[in-house]
Parts: C-alpha cells; sequence; structure tokens
C-alpha cells in the first residue's frame, strides 16, 4: 500500500489505527520520525470509562507516541515520501523545531518483497532507565494528570514505546490496588515507600 501524506489526523485517529506525525530534523543530519497510535486495551475500556465518555476526566486516553531516529535518504526509500532535507514542505513549529509535517495514516514499508506495517508497542516495567529514576515525578505512571501513582508489585510502574513492524506485543503490568501521593517517595531500587 503507498503511503499518503495529509491522509489521516491525530483528532481523527480511532483504536488500531497509526498516524505517521512527522519527521524531525536531529542532530547529525538525521531525522526523528513520530508514530502516534490509539491502542486499545483492557485497563482502558471500563464501565467507569464507558459511562463517563462525555467527561474527559474519564477518558479512556489519547494516543501513545513512539520515536524512530533514521538516515533521511533511508527512511524516504522505505516509506516512499521524501524526508530529506531537500523536501518541501520543512516548517519550525512552536518549540523551535524544525519539522515536515506528514499525517500518514497506517503507515507502511516495503523491505524485498514484504510490506510491513508500522506500529507502536508499549512495555510496561518496574525497572526504570537512568532518565527516568532522575526524574520520578514526570516519568512514573499515574492515575490521571497529577494523580496518584500507579505501583506494580509496590514499585512504580515506567512505560515505554518503540515502533516495530506488523504486530506489537504489547507488556501491561497490573497495578495494586492502592497507590501512593506524589508527595510520598520510593526508592527506585527496593521500592520502599517512604512518607
Amino acid at each position: 500500500m503507498e503511503n499518503m501524506v495529509n491522509s489521516g489526523s491525530i483528532s481523527t485517529l480511532k483504536a488500531g489505527e497509526v498516524l505517521l506525525m512527522h519527521a524531525r530534523q536531529v542532530s547529525g543530519g538525521k531525522v526523528q520520525l513520530e508514530l502516534a497510535e490509539k491502542i486499545a486495551s483492557a485497563q482502558t475500556i471500563n464501565p467507569l470509562s464507558i459511562f463517563n465518555k462525555s467527561d474527559e476526566r474519564f477518558s479512556a486516553g489519547g494516543a501513545r507516541r513512539a520515536w524512530l531516529t533514521a538516515e533521511p535518504t533511508d527512511a524516504s526509500e522505505y516509506l516512499g515520501i521524501d524526508v530529506t532535507e531537500d523536501a518541501k514542505g520543512w516548517t519550525v513549529d512552536d518549540m523551535g523545531r524544525t519539522i515536515l509535517s506528514l499525517n500518514i495514516l497506517n503507515p507502511s514499508v516495503k523491505v524485498g518483497d514484504s510490506t510491513h506495517n508500522l506500529r507502536v508497542e508499549v512495555e510496561e516495567t518496574t525497572e526504570p532507565n537512568d532518565w527516568q529514576a532522575a526524574n520520578l515525578e514526570t516519568s512514573a505512571k499515574r492515575a490521571g494528570a497529577g494523580g496518584a501513582f500507579i505501583l506494580h508489585g509496590g514499585k512504580y510502574v515506567f512505560s515505554n514505546t518503540r515502533i516495530v513492524f506488523d504486530m506489537p506485543n504489547h507488556t501491561f503490568l497490573a497495578k495494586d490496588a492502592a497507590s501512593i501521593n506524589a508527595n510520598e517517595k520510593v526508592d527506585v531500587q527496593t521500592g520502599e515507600i517512604f512518607s
């Protein structure tokens, strides 16, 4: 299937659909591709969210994002669209980043004789990377914006994403019955909670 620029938008994205939002110029002459996917899971579909669908505080959540850094010529070859520096349409966004808007619904790549769909894969873990450990307030999963931290086995939950081909193998952790408030601290090595 051919990738078509402006064939989708983030505002109309449905569960199971993927959007290649844009390419962004990054250091080393590379581009970073940003994908968004609305992922349906048992954790996001529940009676409380369904019976309160008109109240955005009970939203089932937005699209999950993942990024892939690539050589512009290689990305252009596999996507079948020009994302090199010479492509028309590069602009500077509100954050000062140089981006090329793509908005390609359900992007795919052809590798040899095979066509593969690009998807977002989610992996939840209780083991933070260095950045997550140093930035717990903003990186640990919460019950809604500004809500209590979500725990699994008494430890913080961290959600990581990556771009994969075809069928993502998501890992979602079941949350503990009790969560902790933002003013409580947790030792990320032992999971011990300090009040």
